[in-house]
Parts: structure tokens; C-alpha cells; sequence
């Protein structure tokens, strides 16, 4: 929700609805609260977005729309100092996220879905340009995906413990434990199959392949 530097109305009042809703919980805040934050009044915040579950659902919208990116500007990964900026202009997406998930709504699951069904857009298209590897489940490769980079989320009070940071989602410890994650996904971690065939050994006993 973030645009130029003199932000629009609008877009303070969706800057404040993603960090309060973020950092306390959609339903811990109230329009008079995120109005207060934008400097607007409550009556500008219901002209714009309705009611609050309309707030929530912009939100929403603004989430799926940086995890699609832009296919006419996609993010230049030789950019890195553009790579930096995306990590840093998401940090209040982390805690929404965070926090949605947390929550456990029927909205956080549909959110959910259609992360997965995104990725697994994004993965299938790697994979017929050749940069991600083809898969024999590829809508369970994606939702394990979207949970296996979410989980962090989920797990942030204890991976900040053991990781030795104060706030996980600060873009300084988000590109320490999400580089790792980015080089388990490129180069593995097992360094031959024997969990593989391992497992594959098991479904076959039960009948299940």
C-alpha cells in the first residue's frame, strides 16, 4: 500500500490498517485507532474502505499483489540493492502475515489458499523456463513451499530465541534466516537418497505407491 513519498489519504490509512492489524490483530484495533495513525479522521477511513472487514480485505488484496509481483517489472535478482528494497518495503507484510495466520480466521485461510495457488503458478512457470525443477506433485511441492517460508511466521518468538535477534522480521534478520532457507532450496540439505528412498520404502509397505 506503500506508493510515493507524499502518500495519498487512501494510502496512509492502508499504511496504518497493515501495521496495526500487523502488530495487534484485526480484531484488537479499531477504525478510530488506525484513523488516529494515518492523522485522519474516522469518517475519511470509512469514505475509503467502508467498514473495517473492508480494511482487512484491502490488506488482503495488497499481499496477494506483491506475492504475484509485477509480470511487466518483475524484481531483477542481479539488482541487489532493488532486492534489498522490496525486503525492506515487505517488513510490515511479515507481521500482517504473521499475525493473520496466528488468528487462524476463515479469511487468514482463504489468504492462505490463494498464496498457495499463486506459488504454484510461480513454480510451474519456473519450471517450463528451466530454473525450478519439475515436480510429480507440484500442488503439494507448492503449498509445502508457502508453509515451509511462512513457518518462521509462525515460529518468530522461538527462531528469534535461537537465531539471537530482537525482532524477526526486521529486514536485517529476515535476509540472515531466509538466505539460508533460499540456499536449502537451491543446493539441498541431503547429500545423497537415502531419506528418499527411505520414505519412498515406506509408502510402498503401506500400499500407497
Amino acid at each position: 500500500m506503500r506508493s510515493d513519498s507524499d502518500l495519498t489519504a487512501r494510502a496512509r490509512i492502508g499504511n496504518a490498517a497493515l501495521e496495526l492489524f500487523g502488530s495487534e490483530g484485526v480484531n484488537r484495533v479499531s477504525i478510530r485507532a488506525i484513523a488516529a495513525k494515518a492523522g485522519v479522521s474516522p469518517a475519511l477511513v470509512v469514505h475509503h474502505f467502508g467498514s473495517k472487514e473492508g480494511l482487512r480485505a484491502a490488506c488482503d488484496h495488497y499481499v496477494i499483489s506483491l506475492v504475484r509481483g509485477d509480470p511487466d517489472d518483475p524484481v531483477d535478482l542481479a539488482d541487489t540493492s532493488g532486492l534489498a528494497a522490496m525486503l525492506e518495503a515487505a517488513e510490515p507484510v511479515r507481521r500482517y502475515l504473521a499475525r493473520a495466520f496466528l488468528d487462524g480466521t476463515e479469511q487468514a485461510a482463504a489468504l492462505f489458499d490463494e498464496i498457495v495457488e499463486t506459488t504454484a503458478a510461480w513454480l510451474q512457470q519456473g519450471s517450463d523456463e528451466g530454473w525450478v525443477r519439475p515436480a510429480a506433485d507440484a500442488r503439494a511441492r507448492a503449498a509445502l513451499y508457502v508453509t515451509w517460508l511462512l513457518a518462521p511466521l509462525a515460529f518468530g518468538e522461538h527462531l528469534s530465541r535461537v537465531l539471537d535477534v530482537a525482532d524477526l522480521h526486521h529486514t536485517d534478520a529476515t535476509l540472515r534466516y531466509s538466505r539460508t532457507a533460499v540456499d536449502m532450496l537451491t543446493h539441498g540439505v541431503f547429500s545423497d537418497e537415502r531419506m528418499l528412498s527411505a520414505w519412498d520404502g515406506a509408502a510402498t509397505k503401506r500400499g500407497t505407491r
